[in-house]
């Protein structure tokens, strides 16, 4: 594999050039040819959309009797990718583009027919023009007012350009800050108003108060507690007193077990 690449190879000592014969041409005089669709097309046999930059190993001639200002216009021989039914293309030097012309349909494009129709317009407008000078000047007037116009949306695109350079970023965080704390205030107003309608009756401006019954008024008022004075005695001397609020466990009373007393046992038992 690796001979094939190389570019010295080897000639023998007794190599002679004129003893090789000359290659065999095709009678047709069509030229292989390694090209990518330049357009989508669809083949009319079978329906097979082939799109734009397929690759192919197409058959190149030289269309005899047609030519475009001493250009002169190719044909290419391609072959469906699904049924391999043969379509051919030319070359447009008028329009510097490709043709369908075989067995086969271009897609539509819709930028193309843009600007066949633009072109129309504009051939149209200078047949119009060519025997109306009245027609000339309003379609002069129109093309001036159509750019005074398109001068002055640039302008106030540049003036806002300029507008949002020359601010700095301390005046954008302020800004910021101004228009946040705005909101806030937006929004604690509405939550004060939600709030007031719904503690008022019905979203009424009053709230019912309630009034004091006669018994209530006639009460006396309650006198103060007197205060409780709370001698202590003082314990005698060599007696010991148990405080009442002691909390120390309580020592349980002995018992005193009794005397386990053997039986007597007499001889005379036994």
């Amino acid at each position: 594999m690796s001979e094939r690449k190389v570019i010295n190879k080897y000639y023998p000592p007794d190599f002679d050039p004129t003893k090789l014969g000359r290659g065999k041409r095709r009678k047709d005089n069509l030229m292989t040819v390694r090209m990518m669709l330049p357009m989508s097309v669809r083949c009319n046999t079978c329906g097979e959309y082939l799109y734009k930059g397929k690759k192919f190993n197409s058959k190149k001639e030289t269309v005899t009797g047609e030519e475009y200002l001493g250009v002169k216009i190719f044909r290419f021989y391609m072959k469906c990718t699904n049924c391999c039914s043969e379509f051919t293309i030319k070359t447009d030097p008028q329009n510097s583009d490709y043709t369908a012309e075989l067995n086969c349909s271009r897609n539509f494009e819709p930028w193309r027919e843009n600007e066949r129709l633009r072109e129309e317009a504009k051939l149209e407008r200078e047949n119009e023009e060519q025997g109306d000078a009245i027609k000339a000047l309003e379609n002069k007037t129109l093309d001036s007012k159509i750019e005074l116009a398109i001068l002055e949306g640039l302008e106030e695109i540049q003036a806002d350009n300029a507008q949002r350079i020359a601010v700095s970023p301390d005046q954008l965080i302020e800004n910021y800050k101004k228009r946040h704390e705005e909101m806030i205030h937006r929004q604690n107003a509405i939550d004060e108003e939600e709030l007031e309608k719904l503690v008022s009756k019905e979203s009424g401006s009053y709230v019912k108060r309630i009034e004091e019954s006669e018994q209530e008024k006639r009460k006396e008022p309650i006198a103060p507690a007197k205060k409780v004075e709370v001698v202590t005695k003082k314990p005698r001397i060599g007696v010991k007193i148990k405080p009442k609020n002691s909390t120390a466990p309580i020592a349980a009373p002995s018992v005193t077990k009794p005397a386990i007393v053997p039986p007597k046992v007499s001889l005379v038992d036994y």
